[in-house]
């Protein structure tokens, strides 16, 4: 079937009034994307793109992600012209409070939205996480007589993105991986923001990512023909290459009064609507799509629904043919993980003394074996953090089954391309980096705690006890920083028993990421508490580490490292003294009322922390008749125990401010 240019060009420019009249209603929105790119936009879902909009997660479509997260009006029209459930009632609510149209796109909240896309870049890195993650189950599960993976991942971005330094990262990641079923599609339109795009950038961007590796091709963005013909190529060439098609493009096209200019990539032009729809060819009425152009996408939904058909009879015998494969399939994308996951991590010998980090890379590998679709990545940093799949081998692009990432020194790439792992949806992504990059990969992980993606972040070298690095590498403030962020559970673990604990409770939880935070230095096993309750209390956030064996007097509050300073504290303040574990603020928040009185009962107000890191947090638990053994400034550079003993972060110093209390 050739391409209808005459009803996808009228589907296009009533694709731009829908855009228009949703702006204007709102007062609010970015008009020049969903104009400029109206053409393409029709294209890929009137034509190219393979979906489902009866089934928006099949796993055997296409994947089209909007980096340009503003510009969602042009997903929204297409959407609802595709017959995805986004009604026109929706469109009408753009913007608004609990619609389906939010301003930038969420992947929970919209059929046929890929992926949660709002600061610039990111949405290239999830796209490069989706691209891996089909050659990965490629590579798993398709046969000879069946292909069920067989799909292209199609990203639209623009200079916004491309000049955010998230999307360099994930593209060289592309590039040197030959995922050549990535197609990135740069909407080139010479603006930004502020101002016309070369008073900020003059690099020559084909270039770029022709020395990236990727295949590059350039046309008119509005040229219907020369679009499909390069999305053809894309498709067609697997090279070893991604895909780079720069499109170029007319900002805000359909309104003379702002289009190529800066002004068109707001709102700005939405009060030329009405001059804007009569030079458009569109009626009066707002949010006009004609009866034609609705029949046509009907007709093109029932060809997409006898292409998925196909399809489904290739499944219902690859199934048949494979139901071992297809069980594995079925546990991956329900994130089935086994009950007895701790029965399978061995109890550590009593004479242990290893870091976290250390004991994190034994509990692990059982945890690998019990989930065959986990995987495991780090940012050059495997011999640190210590969280290589022994015998997973490292994923390549001769090697796709390989379940080891080697991201390079690319912290922000890193966490965005695990997101689009995780919105792939059959395997679960895990990365390692040390903690104080937190801050490197912070709006990645805010995102992925945002769409409740179950990343599990594998975050070494956890406080100044990383010593001789110094305070540029001694994460004070940052376990806390991460604390805050809604959704996410950040677990810091005491002793390598804790951390079996802390590893089976991030792989359990699959309604949103884990960050765990593990220590450089080396720490006892804590034998004085019980192995089982180190473990399962881990699973609830907070557990009585050690009870008092008199009237209640005194709780003492840690977790990680300074728990055992903690322990050593109570053995000298007396036996009405309590200590409590709080490897996980927000595990211990979703527990019972009863059980959280339980462990921190109101009648106690007699109490300490101590962690080596900044004290706010632990003002929650300790109230303010408490005290916080902790640091107001940052880290030193020396031994790492010397560090530790300048700053007070020690028994005696729990000592001496409980003794205060009671002056």
């Amino acid at each position: 079937m050739s391409l209808n240019l005459e009803i996808l060009s009228k589907a296009a420019d009533q694709a731009r009034g829908l855009a228009i009249d949703a702006v204007h209603a709102s007062k609010s929105g970015h008009l020049g994307l969903p104009l400029g790119c109206a053409e393409m936009g029709a294209v890929l879902y009137g034509y190219a793109l393979k979906h489902n909009p009866d089934k928006p997660r099949w796993i055997g479509r296409d994947y089209f992600i909007l980096s340009a997260g503003h510009g969602s009006m042009f997903l929204y029209a297409w959407l609802n012209m595709s017959g995805y459930d986004l009604p026109m009632s929706e469109i009408k609510r753009f913007r608004q409070l609990h619609s389906k149209t939010p301003g930038h796109p969420e992947y929970f909240e919209t059929p046929g939205v890929e992926c949660t896309t709002g600061p610039l870049g990111q949405g290239v890195g999830n796209a490069v996480g989706v691209a891996m993650a089909a050659k990965m189950a490629a590579a798993r599960f398709n046969t000879d007589e069946h292909r069920i993976f067989d799909q292209h991942v199609i990203c639209l971005a623009g200079d916004g993105c491309l000049q955010e330094g998230v999307s360099a990262e994930a593209s060289a990641f592309a590039g040197h991986f030959g995922l050549d079923n990535l197609i990135l599609i740069y909407d080139s339109n010479a603006v930004t923001l502020d101002a016309m795009a070369k008073e900020t950038q003059s690099e020559d961007t084909a270039m770029r990512y022709r020395a990236y590796g990727w295949e590059v091709q350039e046309i008119q963005g509005d040229d219907m023909q020369a679009f499909l013909d390069a999305l053809n190529r894309a498709k067609e060439n697997d090279n070893g290459k991604p895909k780079f098609i720069i499109a170029h493009t007319l900002i805000g096209k359909g309104i003379p009064e702002v289009a190529g200019t800066s002004k068109a990539h707001g709102e700005s032009g939405a009060k030329y609507a009405e001059e804007a729809r009569k030079g458009l060819g569109l009626p009066n009425d707002l949010y006009f799509v004609s009866d034609d152009v609705r029949d046509y996408f009907a007709e093109h939904k029932k060809h997409l629904l006898a292409e998925y058909d196909k399809w489904e009879k290739t499944w219902e015998a690859w199934r048949k043919a494979n139901p071992e494969k297809a069980q594995q399939l079925d546990d991956a994308i329900d994130k089935k993980v086994p009950d007895d996951l701790l029965e399978k991590i061995s109890k550590f010998p009593a004479d242990t003394k290893i870091a976290t980090r250390k004991a994190g890379s034994e509990v692990l590998q059982p945890l690998a074996e019990a989930l065959p679709f986990l995987i495991s990545g780090s940012a050059d940093l495997h011999g640190s953090t210590l969280n290589y799949i022994k015998g997973g081998g490292d994923f390549t692009r001769n090697h796709p089954t390989g379940r080891n990432i080697h991201y390079g020194i690319r912290e922000h790439g890193m966490c965005a391309i695990m997101n689009g792992v995780a919105y792939h949806g059959v395997f679960r992504a895990s990365g390692a980096t040390f903690m104080v990059f937190t801050d490197y990969c912070r709006a990645s992980i805010r995102l992925a705690a945002l769409s409740k993606l179950p990343n599990i972040y594998i975050f070494t070298h956890d406080s100044i006890a990383v010593g001789e690095d110094g305070p540029t590498h001694e994460p004070v403030e940052t376990v806390s920083s991460v604390r805050v962020m809604p959704q996410i559970d950040v677990i810091r673990p005491a002793d390598p028993e804790e951390t079996a604990g802390a590893f089976v409770a991030a792989a359990e939880r699959i309604d949103g990421p884990t960050l765990l935070a593990l220590t450089r230095q080396n720490v006892p096993l804590l034998s004085e508490i019980d192995v089982q309750l180190r473990r399962e209390g881990v699973l609830k956030g907070g557990y009585i580490a050690k009870k008092e064996t008199g009237k209640l007097e005194l709780i003492l509050l840690s977790c990680g490292s300074e728990l055992q300073h903690a322990l050593a504290a109570a053995k000298e303040l007396g036996e009405g003294t309590r200590v409590v574990s709080m490897p996980c603020f927000e595990r211990f928040a979703r527990q019972s009322d009863s059980y959280r009185q339980e462990v921190l009962p109101n009648e106690c107000r007699k109490r300490v922390a101590i962690e080596a890191g900044v004290p706010q947090l632990w003002a929650q638990f300790v109230g303010l008749d408490g005290k916080i053994v902790g640091l107001h400034r940052f880290g030193l550079s020396a031994p790492g125990a010397e560090v530790m003993k300048e700053f007070g972060i020690d028994a005696q110093h729990v000592i001496d401010a409980a003794k205060s209390l009671s002056a």
